[in-house]
């Protein structure tokens, strides 16, 4: 029922920043998780970041603290991905997702899924 679309991907140079952002439709995620992951080529999808879509808390892989801020406007049914210090390990497809029960950061428990994104990071 929730539908994801994100926005935002393409290409910046090394020690840039993007912003991206997923729009979220269909309503009832008041409860939900709402995460990023990335996935290249031959890898397994990994977690990015995720926040709960009411309340402040949050979660970051290790590889991004300090460079990436994930936030959220409830009025807009926005979710955004802050993308600062861009290193060329980054690029890969971005994809919003929603879980609707729980915490998880395994993206198999994640319920709904946008397109992704493509992000590429040049050196």
């Amino acid at each position: 029922q929730v539908q994801l679309v994100e926005s935002g991907g393409g290409l910046v140079q090394a020690g840039g920043s993007l912003r991206l952002s997923c729009a979220a439709s269909g309503g009832g995620f008041s409860n939900y998780l709402i995460g990023w992951f990335r996935q290249v080529p031959g890898k397994e999808r990994a977690f990015v970041a995720a926040i709960r879509w009411s309340g402040v808390t949050t979660y970051y892989a290790d590889s991004v603290k300090g460079r990436f801020t994930i936030s959220r406007d409830n009025a807009k049914n926005m979710v955004y991905l802050q993308m600062n210090s861009l290193k060329p390990e980054d690029t890969a497809v971005y994809y919003c997702a929603a879980l609707g029960r729980g915490s998880s950061l395994r993206p198999d428990d994640y319920d709904y899924w946008g397109q992704g994104t493509q992000v590429t990071v040049s050196s």
